[in-house]
């Protein structure tokens, strides 16, 4: 993510939303009215964005969380949650004692989750993943899955999902990330910026949303570079797996 600079024609610190440079202040709305664009057709665009791939990920996110598949109360927020995704697969690979919370600030996509008639063990809260409306230590694990890249500040965020975890709770975050593999990273830059946008504009309407998260991605940090965050944040056991080629990669951590 972009370093947060000063105008020289006004006090509001800027930040990064795409390519272009916006206040602070403005930027959690201008990110609200993407979701709200492409909640209708957020898992249809996932997979034809993807080729499918998004499903192994988070496949792969979950079977790296490995929830418990006993009766002991285990409970796991997963926040920027959405549609359901994730939660929907650790609740069916976890035991009868587990439940979910999906957090997002989004209510359009929290509707498009309600919609799919979701796991009677899945709660649905809308909030800020820089101010999240839990108690500390309540939590056994954390997931995120592509939404820590549209916070305004990451070291919040980090910083929250610190505070929301227990003693011993684990931390995943599954986000695009930078290509490793030569000649991979220029083929998916020309597939991002000419093909993802086309199709947004042609199955959601919408190219300009999809343009945006397209160019939010080049914004994040790299791996060494997230990892660096997370364990400022106060997490330990920081490590991550590259997913094909680094297209995306999951970072785990825990709080200790």
């Amino acid at each position: 993510m972009a370093e947060d600079l000063k105008s020289p024609d006004s006090a509001q610190p800027k930040t990064s939303f795409g390519r272009a440079r916006v206040s602070q202040d403005a930027k959690q709305g201008l990110v609200n009215e993407v979701f709200a664009k492409v909640a209708p057709r957020y898992d249809l665009m996932n997979d034809l964005m993807s080729g499918g791939l998004h499903r192994l990920w988070k496949d792969d996110l979950v079977s790296w969380l490995a929830p418990p598949k006993s009766a002991v109360p285990y409970t796991l927020l997963d926040v920027a949650g959405g549609t359901g995704d994730v939660a929907l697969r650790a609740l069916q690979a976890s035991g009868t004692g587990a439940a979910a919370v999906i957090c997002d600030i989004s209510a359009e996509m929290i509707e498009a989750g309600r919609a799919r008639k979701p796991d009677a063990r899945l709660n649905f809260v809308r909030g800020n993943a820089e101010a999240l409306p839990f108690a500390k230590e309540s939590f056994d694990a954390y997931t995120i899955a592509f939404g820590m890249r549209n916070l305004t500040h990451l070291e919040r965020g980090l910083a929250e999902a610190f505070r929301v975890l227990k003693p011993g709770g684990r931390f995943l975050c599954l986000e695009f990330s930078a290509v490793e593999v030569p000649l991979l990273d220029r083929l998916y830059d020309t597939y991002s910026f000419n093909v993802i946008p086309a199709l947004g504009g042609l199955v959601a309407g919408d190219s300009d949303s999809y343009r945006y998260l397209v160019e939010s991605i080049r914004r994040f940090p790299d791996q060494e570079n997230f990892t660096q965050l997370i364990q400022t944040a106060g997490f330990e056991r920081v490590r991550y797996r590259n997913l094909s080629g680094g297209i995306a990669a999951i970072h785990s951590a825990w709080r200790l």
